[in-house]
């Protein structure tokens, strides 16, 4: 019984580690999106934020909020607008914009640059 048991633990434990493991390089992954990403004047919405909330992407524009579930390499389904957003790369595979399919619109975003703010301590 005692066997069974410390297996059962030491199962648990390892799942757990691989888990954490999981998340923490999904969250570095999830990292290379984030941002704000400007549309053209005249667009249905003028940009849209995407961060990482509770370990899960998400798009915010000014018509509303969803969440971003991985379909494919730099594509994600945009779950609230039953649409798509697919991420642009340049040369050096860095991400500089992002297509988004969504409610009837097809929209063009580039990707902010923004400065990196140091706290003082």
């Amino acid at each position: 019984m005692k066997k069974v048991l410390l297996f059962s633990l030491l199962l648990m434990g390892v799942s757990f580690a691989a888990t954490a493991q999981t998340q923490s390089t999904d969250t570095t992954v999830l990292k290379q999106y984030l941002g704000k990403y400007k549309f053209p004047e005249g667009s249905p919405v003028t940009d849209v934020t995407v961060a990482i909330e509770n370990g899960v992407l998400t798009m915010a524009s000014s018509a509303g909020n969803s969440v971003l579930e991985k379909q494919g390499e730099d594509v994600y389904a945009i779950l609230q607008f039953q649409g798509t957003a697919t991420f642009k790369r340049n040369e050096e595979k860095k991400v500089i914009g992002v297509n988004i399919f969504a409610m009837g619109y097809t929209l063009e975003g580039t990707r902010e640059e923004t400065a990196v703010q140091l706290k003082k301590p």
